[in-house]
C-alpha cells in the first residue's frame, strides 16, 4: 500500500516540477565551471553558452548596429542552440552572417515558411545552418543547427533604426534581455516551440517567446562600442545605466564599456544633446534605390508653440501594474512615479488610481476631486501597494477607459507598467476600440521594459510614452511626462511633399506634445529633384503653424530606404488589425520585406553551409539558451504562483493536494493497521 501511494504521488506530482525549471534552481554541485545545465527529458545536459558583442555607428538620425552572438557547445553531443532575444521595436533587420572558423556564410531573405523548411532540411542533413525569425516587432529568435562538441559558431545580425529625439536629447537604446512575458488564456494541445509556457488560446505562439531565464551566468557577457557622428557640436554624451569610456570632440565620439565583464541584464541607453544654439530644428536624409527617392524627415516645432495658454481641468486616471514581474526596483520606481503624478494635481482636477495583477481594483468607485484629503488617501494607498500575481492587463484597460466623466474635463490615463505581456495585438485593438475621448500615456518601468508595447499603446491612445529604468531618473522623466500631459497638443499635422505622389509613413502624423518632433519616412517618384520645399503644418490653441524645409538638407545616406520599408511593414500590420484583407496585406508585407531584405512576421533570414558535418549516426539535441533575468527582478516573484497564466501554479496546487491526499491515505492505512493488528490476549 505504501509503495502504491508513493508511486501514485510521484506520477501525478512530477509535472509540477518541470514547468519553470531554470539553471539557477540547480545545486552548485550540478554545475560545471563555466557551464549552464538544463533539465531535459533524459536528465541534465550542458547548455550552450552564449556571449554577445554589439557595435553601433550613429550618423545623424540613423544608427547602424551589428550584434554578434557566439554560441559555444561545452557538451559532448551535437546540439541545436535556440536563443530568443530582444531588439529595438523600430529595428530594420537586414543582414545575417554565420561565421564558422575562417569562413563566412551570408544569409538569404525568404518567406518565413520557405526559410524554416530550408533550415530544417539542412539540420536533418547534418549541415550547419542558422535561422533568424521575428516573433514580435521587438523579439527575435536565432536558431543554430549542428554545433559540434567543443565548437563555437558566431552569428552576426545587423539592423538599422531611427534615433529617438525627446526634449532636446537624442538617444539610442539597445535591449539586452527582456522581462518574461505573462501568458493569458487556456493551454493548447500542441506546441510551436520549447519555451516554458504552452501555447494558449490568447497567445498561440507563447512557447516561442518564453525561453528559460537565469539570475546568474558565466555566459551572457557583453562587449559594446559605439561611434557617434552627430554632425553638430554636443553638450554631452552620457550612458544612463552603464559605466562607459568616452573620447572625442566636435560632434564625433567613441564610446565603450569601461568593464569587460558586463552581464546582459540591463538595456544600454546612450543619450547626447547638441549645443543649444546648434540644436537642429529640421533634418532630412535621402537615398535613391531602383530609381525611387526615399526620405527621412524630422521637424521639431518651436518651443513656444507648445506653451500652455490656459489651465484646463483634467480627469487623471493613474493605472499601476502590481504583478509579479514588477517586483523589486520596478514597483519602487512605479510608486515614486505615482507620487509625483499625484503632486501635480490641481484643485480643479479629478483623479482615480487603478491597480492590477491577477485581479483589478480601483481606489475610488469613480474619479474624485483632487482635494488634499483625497490625495492623502491616495498616498497611503500607494505606499501599501506590493507586487505579486499575474499581468491581467485587459480588465485594467477596460476599467480605465470606461465611465468617462463630463466633457468639461480633459481625460488622461497614465499607464505605468513593464509591459510584460504576450497578447499585445489584442490590447492594441482594445485601446483603439474603447479610447473614446481619453488620451493614453504609457510609462515603461524596469531595466528591460517591453518598449514596443509601450510605444504602440501610446500611439493607439493618441498620447506619448516614456521609459524609467532607474530610481534616480523617476523625478526627471515623470516631470517631463507631466509637462507633456499639461501642454496643448499640436494636431492636424500634414506634410506637403514636392510632386504630390508620395507614400509616407505614418500615413497620419500623430498628435504631438512639447519637445516631440515630426518624424516621417517617405518614398517619392523616381528622379525627384526640385527646389520646392517640404512644408509641415499643424494647429493648436495658439493658431496655425507652417514650416518649410529645403529639399536636400543633408547628403544621401544608405539605409533610408530600409527604414521606409520597415515603417511600411508596421503600417500594414496595423491595417491588418483594423480589418484589412489578410491575404492582400500579407502579400504586401512579403513583397516589401523581400525587396529590402528585411526580417518581418512573414519573412526570415536563413544561412546554410552546403557541406554536411554531423555524422548520420550522431543524435542532435535541442537546447534553449536562457536569458538573464532583468536587473532588479527575482525569479520567485515572476514565476511564483500566481505570477503567470501558465499551468505552473495549478501544478503546484495539485502537488500540495496530492501531498495532502497521500498523508491522509497514510494516516488511514496506519489507523487501519492498528485496528486490525493481533492483540496480545488473542
Amino acid at each position: 500500500m505504501h509503495r502504491w501511494i508513493l508511486l501514485l504521488f510521484a506520477a501525478l506530482a512530477a509535472p509540477a516540477t518541470a514547468q519553470h525549471l531554470t539553471a539557477d534552481e540547480l545545486t552548485p554541485g550540478q554545475v560545471q565551471a563555466g557551464s549552464l545545465l538544463l533539465r531535459m527529458k533524459t536528465g541534465y545536459v550542458v547548455a550552450t553558452r552564449m556571449n554577445t558583442s554589439v557595435e553601433a555607428r550613429v550618423s545623424g538620425l540613423v544608427a547602424r548596429v551589428a550584434v554578434r552572438q557566439e554560441f559555444r557547445n561545452d557538451g559532448t553531443d551535437w546540439v541545436e542552440g535556440v536563443y530568443v532575444f530582444p531588439l529595438p521595436d523600430s529595428a530594420a533587420v537586414d543582414r545575417l552572417r554565420m561565421h564558422i572558423g575562417e569562413r563566412f556564410i551570408e544569409g538569404e531573405i525568404r518567406e518565413k515558411e520557405a526559410a524554416k523548411k530550408a533550415y530544417e532540411t539542412a539540420k536533418s542533413e547534418g549541415k550547419k545552418a542558422s535561422l533568424v525569425e521575428q516573433q514580435r516587432a521587438n523579439l527575435f529568435t536565432t536558431s543554430v543547427a549542428n554545433i559540434a562538441p567543443g565548437e563555437s559558431i558566431v552569428i552576426e545580425i545587423e539592423y538599422q533604426e531611427t534615433l529617438r529625439y525627446d526634449d532636446g536629447n537624442f538617444s539610442m537604446r539597445i535591449p539586452l534581455t527582456f522581462t518574461p512575458r505573462y501568458v493569458p488564456g487556456q493551454p493548447l494541445p500542441d506546441r510551436k516551440g520549447s519555451g516554458w509556457s504552452p501555447d494558449t488560446t490568447q497567445v498561440p505562439d507563447a512557447s516561442l517567446i518564453t525561453p528559460p531565464v537565469v539570475t546568474k551566468s558565466v555566459a551572457h557577457k557583453l562587449t559594446f562600442s559605439a561611434v557617434i557622428d552627430a554632425g553638430v557640436p554636443l553638450e554631452y554624451v552620457a550612458s544612463r545605466y552603464h559605466v562607459v569610456d568616452i573620447s572625442g570632440s566636435d560632434g564625433y565620439y567613441n564610446v565603450s564599456l569601461a568593464d569587460d565583464n558586463v552581464p546582459m541584464d540591463h538595456d544600454i541607453e546612450l543619450t547626447w544633446k547638441p549645443v543649444a544654439d546648434r540644436s537642429p530644428r529640421a533634418m532630412m536624409f535621402t537615398e535613391e534605390l531602383d530609381g525611387e527617392v526615399h526620405a527621412l524627415l524630422m521637424m521639431l516645432p518651436p518651443d513656444d508653440f507648445a506653451a500652455p495658454v490656459q489651465v484646463v481641468p483634467r480627469e487623471l486616471v493613474l493605472v499601476i501594474d502590481t504583478s509579479g514581474s514588477m517586483h523589486g526596483t520596478s514597483i519602487e520606481q512605479a510608486k515614486q512615479a505615482l507620487g509625483l503624478a499625484l503632486g501635480g494635481l490641481r484643485p480643479t482636477d479629478r483623479f482615480n488610481i487603478i491597480q492590477f495583477n491577477s485581479t483589478t481594483g480601483a481606489l475610488f468607485p469613480a474619479s474624485v476631486p483632487a482635494t488634499t484629503a483625497n490625495i492623502n488617501v491616495a498616498r497611503r494607498y500607494v505606499s501599501g501597494l506590493a507586487a505579486n500575481g499575474g499581468t491581467e492587463m485587459r480588465p485594467a484597460i477596460e476599467l480605465a477607459l470606461a465611465a468617462q466623466s463630463a466633457e468639461s474635463h480633459l481625460r488622461q490615463v497614465i499607464f505605468i507598467t513593464d509591459g510584460s505581456v504576450g497578447n499585445e495585438e489584442a490590447l492594441f485593438e482594445l485601446i483603439e476600440t474603447d479610447l473614446g475621448r481619453s488620451r493614453l500615456f504609457t510609462v515603461g518601468i524596469g531595466s528591460a521594459p517591453n518598449s514596443w508595447f509601450m510605444r504602440k499603446a501610446a500611439e493607439a491612445g493618441r498620447g506619448a510614452f516614456t521609459t524609467i529604468s532607474a530610481l534616480h531618473e523617476v523625478q526627471e522623466k515623470m516631470a517631463r511626462l507631466i509637462r507633456k500631459v499639461e501642454q496643448p497638443r499640436i494636431t492636424d499635422i500634414s506634410v506637403a511633399w514636392p510632386n504630390g505622389a508620395v507614400e509616407a509613413y505614418p500615413a497620419t502624423v500623430p498628435d504631438l506634445y512639447a519637445g516631440e518632433p515630426v518624424v516621417v519616412r517617405a518614398r517619392l517618384p523616381a528622379g525627384t529633384r526640385t527646389s520646392v520645399p517640404v512644408v509641415v503644418s499643424g494647429r493648436s490653441s495658439l493658431g496655425t503653424w507652417d514650416a518649410e524645409i529645403p529639399w536636400e538638407i543633408e547628403e544621401s545616406r544608405a539605409g533610408i530606404a530600409g527604414l521606409w520599408a520597415r515603417a511600411r511593414i508596421e503600417d500594414l500590420a496595423d491595417r491588418l488589425r483594423r480589418g484589412a484583407d489578410a491575404g492582400e496585406t500579407r502579400s504586401a508585407i512579403v513583397a516589401t520585406a523581400l525587396k529590402h531584405h528585411l526580417v518581418s512576421r512573414h519573412t526570415s533570414l536563413v544561412a546554410i553551409d552546403k557541406t554536411p558535418v554531423r555524422p548520420a549516426s550522431a543524435a542532435l539535441q535541442q537546447e534553449q539558451v536562457p536569458n538573464l533575468l532583468p536587473y532588479g527582478q527575482t525569479h520567485s516573484a515572476i514565476f511564483g504562483f500566481p505570477a503567470t497564466a501558465t499551468p505552473a501554479g495549478i501544478y503546484r496546487m495539485n502537488g500540495i493536494l496530492l501531498m495532502l491526499i497521500a498523508w491522509l491515505l497514510f494516516m488511514y492505512l496506519r489507523i487501519w493497521r492498528s485496528g486490525n493488528a493481533p492483540r496480545k490476549d488473542d
